[in-house]
């Protein structure tokens, strides 16, 4: 059976969907907000009103800072499809999860021989800590493509990235 029928995988990919376009959205309105501000402040130094100190610093910021949250949001969505077109096709198969690092994961399974070694895909330090919770639990996971794995546990709320470890 496909993971994307499981009603819970729906949900956690849906809540993960929906921060996704969170920052899209977010970032398009900062981008838009500093357009706005921009020609506003143009139009007041042309009407002869005084200047508004740091103004035009703030716009470019608030345009930059927009700019990088609606690629994120954008990035992110892309990598929720394409797991979700992966979890489509791929079971969720079962392990316990060890941690091996700040952001190195082992997960053991009966279905294959050796421990996956993974390295979890976010730089997040909050959601880096929230997988280093589950170690020892039972954890889902699906590879999704030939070198991304997704994780999950029970009660997780959405799923986890990770990519093969490298060796050293």
């Amino acid at each position: 059976m496909p993971a994307l029928d499981d009603p819970q995988t729906r949900t956690d990919l849906a809540a993960l969907r929906a921060g996704a376009l969170r920052w899209l959205g977010g970032g398009v309105l900062a981008v838009v907000l500093g357009f706005v501000l921009g020609s506003a402040v143009i139009r007041i130094a042309e009407d002869g009103g005084s200047r508004v100190p740091g103004a035009g610093l703030f716009v470019v910021g608030l345009v930059l800072a927009g700019t990088a949250a609606a690629l994120a949001g954008l990035g992110s969505l892309l990598r929720v499809r394409r797991w979700t077109a992966g979890l489509a096709r791929e079971p969720w198969r079962s392990g316990v999860l060890r941690i091996a690092g700040p952001a190195m994961l082992h997960v053991e399974s009966d279905d294959v021989d050796e421990p996956l070694r993974l390295r979890l895909m976010s730089t997040a330090v909050w959601r880096t800590r929230e997988v280093q919770r589950l170690s020892g639990a039972e954890v889902r996971w699906a590879e999704v493509a030939p070198q991304e794995w997704v994780l999950s546990a029970d009660g997780a709320g959405t799923v986890y990235g990770a990519r093969p470890a490298r060796r050293r």
